[in-house]
């Protein structure tokens, strides 16, 4: 699945700003590991 610019965006700074490892976090937005 692509995503846009903006989501992408999006999803780097959830990831970043979480307090959980990168992999939770992935997994609680239902984002492969590998697509991230």
């Amino acid at each position: 699945m692509r995503y846009p610019a903006s989501e992408k965006l999006e999803i780097i700074q959830l990831v970043e700003q979480s307090h959980l490892p990168t992999k939770r976090t992935l997994e609680k937005l239902g984002i492969p590991k590998t697509t991230f």
